[in-house]
């Protein structure tokens, strides 16, 4: 059975004590919004000082915690610490620092439930070569990719590759699209960037249109998900700025499959390209929390995914947003509305998408993160400035995860 997210639960969950991690993420934010209008008590651990849910209302308490990507081991046991100190029944982390939770999860587990995979697990999920070989394995539908370890393998796929179609190239570990190469830009990673040890992949493009998912699993059964149409971005390729749900039968039907073959626990997104004739092809898998949470407002089947999907799979029910709620991020979606200006069609279908969306940030009961944003990318500029990175990258500096520690 489905149920809508937002039509009338017969039962709710009892109150929980739910540390959230990543608290400068709009996800972060939604979903403690959603905890708190059902009764959980909402905490926060994060390593950035500036961040959204720091002086929400929804929220009872932030700790400022050391950086999961630097300071592993003083990072777990911060978090520990927070479990211990506020009594928490359930943590959810929500950004790349599941990498790291998913280390530590065997002692966090003593204290409280922890909605974390393997490490192993989400290693194999998060590599972009390692996942398509993986749903390769499996008969799913995937475009053609190569791996690019060193600077003698790009020359020699480069020559062969280029010839035979168009292919966009990335990092096998990146997030927001960041240093993807288009066709329309063809040329390929420079050999530095390889030569430091970082691998890209090769992976063919392929013509349609985006199409997103939002699952939260339990033992390999989809007991919420969400199929997204990605109309606006940050960028050509850049994050998605404004979410609508679809109905995608060939999408939900290639991650029903997926996650239960893999027997995965948790959140999980894919990210997919879709043919003119209705064909998916999933090009990569992020193991957390994505931007299809905020298509579940209010909330209240989300919640009951999270906190008790036993008691969802036990009614056999799955919980799914309303087909065609949309959610934006106003500030990014400004944006991107600029680069839609030379275009009246662009302009006219962008103005569209802005008044019919919702903002995951501002809220009249919870305005104080609205002006909060200003301060975290203020905080984000002083980091992209000082380690001569981008913006995008300066945001997830202290927290992704890039194959350390395997």
């Amino acid at each position: 059975m489905t149920i809508r997210s937002g039509e009338r639960q017969q039962q709710t969950c009892t109150p929980s004590r739910v540390l959230l991690t990543g608290g400068r993420a709009p996800i972060t934010l939604d979903l403690a919004r959603m905890l708190h209008r059902f009764g959980h008590r909402v905490y926060i651990a994060e390593s950035m000082e500036q961040h959204l849910c720091r002086g929400s209302g929804v929220v009872e308490q932030c700790a400022l915690v050391p950086s999961p990507r630097h300071q592993t081991t003083a990072y777990l046991s911060a978090l520990e610490a927070c479990v211990k100190r506020w009594q928490i029944d359930l943590l959810i982390p929500m950004c790349e620092e599941i990498f790291y939770v998913a280390q530590g999860a065997e002692q966090l587990r003593k204290h409280c439930r922890v909605l974390v995979s393997s490490p192993e697990q989400l290693h194999a999920l998060h590599h972009k070569y390692d996942f398509i070989q993986l749903a390769k394995s499996m008969g799913l539908s995937v475009p053609d990719t190569y791996l690019i370890q060193n600077s003698q393998e790009q020359l020699e796929i480069q020559h062969v590759l280029i010839k035979s179609g168009e292919w966009v190239w990335k990092p096998v570990y990146s997030r927001f699209a960041a240093k993807v190469r288009m066709p329309i830009h063809q040329a390929p990673p420079g050999e530095e960037l390889i030569s430091r040890g970082s691998p890209w992949v090769a992976q063919r493009y392929i013509h349609g249109r985006g199409l997103c998912t939002y699952s939260v699993v339990h033992e390999g059964q989809l007991v919420a998900h969400a199929t997204y149409e990605s109309k606006f971005r940050t960028g050509d390729v850049g994050a998605s700025v404004f979410f609508e749900q679809v109905e995608h039968d060939g999408a939900y039907q290639w991650v029903k499959q997926f996650v239960q073959q893999v027997a995965f626990s948790g959140q999980i997104g894919f990210d997919f390209i879709e043919e003119s004739d209705g064909r998916v092809y999933a090009i990569e898998c992020n193991p957390r929390a994505t931007s299809g949470i905020h298509l579940f407002h209010p909330g209240d089947g989300l919640v009951r995914a999270l906190l008790e999907p036993e008691s969802l799979l036990n009614e056999k029910k799955e919980i799914t947003p309303q087909s065609g709620d949309k959610a934006m991020l106003a500030l990014p979606m400004l944006g991107s509305g600029i680069r839609q200006a030379n275009s009246r069609a662009n302009l006219r279908s962008w103005m569209t998408a802005w008044h019919r969306a919702r903002d995951v940030v501002y809220t009249r009961q919870d305005k104080h993160p609205f002006f909060a944003q200003i301060a975290v990318v203020l905080a984000a500029w002083r980091i992209a400035r000082a380690q001569r990175i981008t913006l995008t990258e300066a945001l997830t500096h202290d927290i992704e995860w890039n194959g350390e520690q395997q």
